[in-house]
């Protein structure tokens, strides 16, 4: 059962990291793959082991190229956050843990009582915005999201890195923020679920050697 497990694991990850699937889709890919269509396996991996393995394909067949476009992306982030720094931004998802892809968006929670005011600096911004919901991170009622095209500098003219990413801003309400930074049960490390702008700072002034978030501030 471990083997199997290990293996539908490995196969989501390729899908993840070449074909840009998320994880959900990508585990129930890899199942229909490996087992056959209508196929329900009881190994099927959780997100932690696709995770591990997500990191260990881009180690193996990007180690090239994955630093810099992490950085690329983090570069991104931190602009992002920069720019709704005011509604006191964390960074989530891949470009934050370092497991980012081509394929990666940049996943930002904000904190307001007043939700249309993240609108009305959109619009202010000449920010094109689409409204839909997000997946509480606590596992609350799904909160509003918008979502855009953000622009990636880029340093390189010759660079592959595409000229922008999507961007989501998942908007929460100010109280929330007591537990952003709470690691859930299963976690082990210190690796925190999401950084405040503090740590993406330090990330991405380490420059694009780092790939990892543990002993990054909070």
């Amino acid at each position: 059962m471990r083997a199997l497990r290990e293996e539908l694991a490995a196969t989501a990850a390729r899908l993840i990291v070449e074909d840009g699937l998320d994880y959900l889709s990508a585990k129930r890919k890899a199942v229909h793959q490996l087992l056959g269509a209508g196929a329900h396996s009881e190994a099927q991996p959780d997100h932690d082991d696709v995770q591990a393995q997500v990191q260990l394909y881009l180690a193996l067949f990007h180690g090239d190229e994955h630093p810099r476009l992490l950085w690329h992306l983090r570069r991104a982030a931190l602009r992002l956050m920069e720019e709704f720094a005011e509604f006191r931004p964390h960074l989530a998802g891949a470009v934050w843990n370092g497991t980012a892809t081509a394929h990666s968006a940049l996943h930002l929670l904000l904190f307001s009582d007043d939700a249309k005011a993240v609108e009305i600096h959109c619009i202010n911004r000449n920010m094109p915005y689409h409204v839909g919901e997000a997946p509480h991170f606590a596992g609350k009622r799904p909160v509003e999201r918008l979502d855009f095209e953000w622009p990636l500098l880029q340093s390189d003219p010759a660079s592959t890195t595409p000229s922008t990413v999507m961007a989501t801003l998942s908007l929460y309400p100010l109280k929330d923020e007591r537990g952003v930074l709470l690691r859930p049960a299963r976690s082990s490390g210190d690796r925190a679920e999401r950084g405040t702008l503090q740590a993406v700072r330090a990330l991405v002034a380490a420059g694009p050697a780092s790939t990892k978030t543990e002993g990054v501030p909070r």
